[in-house]
């Protein structure tokens, strides 16, 4: 009986993440094969990988005008050792990597609840439940981010805290601060919520203690001595948030001296555009109707203060809203909260009215994201059942016989949306930055940042006139230059 028990609880696991698998296929990989991925930064991390395989630092000019190691941009370890896939997946390693480690932060659910509640259903809703919260969808319709890989990690964490594995919350703990120098900040909250949680426990007392004093050092090791160390300024050169002050040490005094006034910018548009008058408030929105059970759990609305705190105080209103990565970090965490409260109910009947109230509030929220958000996003990245999803600004079959009329071992310089699929090599430009490059391919009707329209076209017009280049290819889609003394 308990054998035939273990088969149903693996077969729907495994048809879930199935369904789940292919659904996130269908976004993540049709957006880079019909060029819905960018330089920003899936191109940057693409060609990072490229030379981390290659034994080298990155020197960040995928993006910028003038050499920086990357590291001084983000601490990412993950992409070094991430790297010797390249040489299996090309362009799409890190897009497969993050669709799986996604599937595996499922897994982690799963396995957790099942290791709370081992005689209740509840470990099913809190799958469901974290395989539909928008913030997923999000973060997997926008290239790759490290972030969303070390959310992932974080049900596991949990997991080996409540079976009491010393080594195992030791592995996580280093996998999550590695993703990237704000995961140890965030990591710190989670050690002290756990603390918290635990406090009955002397050791898992101890060990969440041990976990938020490494977390606390290595975040002001590296934003105070690794990242300056790499960076051409020798400044930590991530903090934007002129809104709290000019520095690190600004933003702290602010936040002390006035956190009234700090927690009203929560709210409120700081970046003078009426176009983002309610961004802030439709995340609220969101969130408060996907975590609303939190509110019976306040500890794991602690441990997302950080991450709360990164997205609100940011000078660029992108951060603010429920597209894009910025809001992976709530999907563990919101999980965990939720089911934990739903789980501690004593009645079935009360665990299952509220685990389809939640499951139910996630669907909701995710077919917001899709159908009409205020903040601005392409729906074309999420709406997989309309065709649009399946389609480019231009010939996809003929974008690609021009991507193969570049040889692998040339430097180029490619229109952001073309980076991504041209980054497997020792030099990549994002346009209109050239310098030695041999190859200039653009496409006159995709997005021209970092330009504007008028800059964009203003460029191509001297390249075109220039007895230097010479076309490969131009038509009302594509502009493929190559250097003449080639």
């Amino acid at each position: 009986m308990r054998k035939l028990t273990l088969i149903k609880e693996h077969r729907f696991l495994l048809v879930a993440l199935f369904i789940a698998s292919v659904v996130y296929a269908l976004i993540t990989f049709v957006n880079q094969y019909c060029f819905r991925t960018y330089s920003l930064d899936l191109g940057v991390y693409t060609n990072a990988m490229y030379d981390y395989a290659h034994l080298r630092f990155n020197d960040s000019l995928a993006f910028k005008s003038e050499s920086e190691n990357l590291l001084a941009d983000h601490f990412d370890l993950y992409l070094p050792l991430f790297s010797p896939l390249i040489y299996v997946f090309g362009s799409y390693t890190l897009l497969i990597v993050q669709w799986i480690s996604i599937l595996f932060g499922g897994v982690g659910i799963y396995t957790f609840f099942l290791q709370l509640y081992p005689n209740q259903g509840t470990r099913k809703f809190a799958l469901i439940y974290f395989l539909l919260f928008f913030g997923v969808f999000a973060a997997i319709s926008y290239d790759y981010h490290s972030n969303v890989v070390a959310s992932m990690f974080v049900p596991w964490l949990f997991l080996a805290f409540e079976r009491k594995k010393g080594i195992s919350i030791i592995i996580w703990t280093i996998l999550i601060a590695i993703g990237k120098e704000n995961m140890a900040l965030w990591l710190l909250f989670i050690a002290i919520g756990l603390a918290y949680i635990n406090r009955k426990d002397w050791w898992k007392l101890k060990i969440a203690i041990g976990i938020a004093c490494f977390s606390l050092i290595y975040f002001i090791v590296v934003i105070g001595w690794v990242m300056p160390s790499f960076s051409n300024t020798g400044v930590f050169s991530q903090f934007r948030y002129s809104v709290l002050g000019a520095n690190v040490s600004e933003g702290i005094l602010q936040l002390v001296k006035h956190p009234l006034d700090s927690l009203s910018v929560l709210f409120q548009n700081h970046s003078g555009k009426s176009v983002y008058n309610f961004v802030k408030f439709e995340f609220w929105m969101m969130i408060l109707m996907v975590g609303f059970f939190c509110i019976f759990r306040p500890v794991y609305l602690f441990m997302l203060i950080p991450i709360i705190g990164q997205k609100m105080f940011h000078d660029n209103a992108d951060t603010w809203g429920v597209v894009q990565q910025y809001c992976i970090e709530f999907a563990p965490i919101l999980t965990i909260g939720t089911f934990v409260f739903i789980g501690d109910k004593k009645t079935k009947s009360k665990r299952l009215i509220l685990s389809y109230i939640a499951v139910f509030l996630a669907l909701v929220t995710s077919i917001r994201l899709m159908d009409n958000t205020i903040a601005h996003y392409d729906k074309a990245r999420l709406r997989i059942y309309k065709s649009a999803h399946y389609k480019s600004e231009f010939p996809i079959k003929e974008a690609y016989e021009v991507l193969n009329l570049i040889p692998s071992d040339a430097i180029v310089s490619a229109q952001s949306t073309f980076v991504p699929h041209l980054a497997v090599r020792d030099k990549i430009y994002t346009f209109p930055t050239i310098k030695n490059a041999e190859f200039v391919l653009v496409s006159p009707v995709e997005d021209p940042y970092p330009l504007n329209q008028i800059e964009f076209e203003q460029e191509t017009s001297k390249l075109l006139k220039n007895p230097d280049w010479k076309v490969v290819r131009k038509n009302n889609y594509f502009v493929l230059l190559k250097k003449q003394s080639l």
